[in-house]
């Protein structure tokens, strides 16, 4: 999987698969910053299932935000494999994240971003 930062997300042709991750709030900077990754092995046979994946993994993001935990860990089981499983590690740290949530919540003010 390949990462990109902020506004490097306009340079990749439509061709390509790029799917949002996570947004980090750079304190220094003071600055947020979006992430998004480009998808390059994708098995030719999964074509026809892309938009149906890429729909449910901005569901995901969408309801993580909204604290919507159960949704999410279901949707990612779904999703585990998919893009030649390079976002598996993606899922798994959303997963811990939102396990850690459940008996630590984040706070009220809490909208997703990832403070760096």
């Amino acid at each position: 999987m390949n990462i990109i930062f902020g506004d490097n997300r306009n340079f990749i042709p439509d061709k390509f698969i790029v799917l949002e991750l996570d947004t980090f709030y750079i304190k220094e900077a003071d600055q947020q910053v979006p992430t998004y990754c480009v998808v390059d092995k994708m098995p030719l046979h999964e074509l026809p299932l892309v938009e149906q994946w890429k729909e449910i993994h901005h569901n995901v993001l969408t309801e993580f935000k909204k604290r919507n935990w159960t949704y999410c860990q279901n949707a990612m089981i779904d999703l585990r494999g998919r893009w030649a499983g390079e976002l598996d590690t993606f899922y798994d740290e959303l997963n811990r994240r939102i396990e850690q949530f459940k008996t630590e919540p984040p706070p009220d003010d809490w909208d997703g971003t990832v403070i760096r």
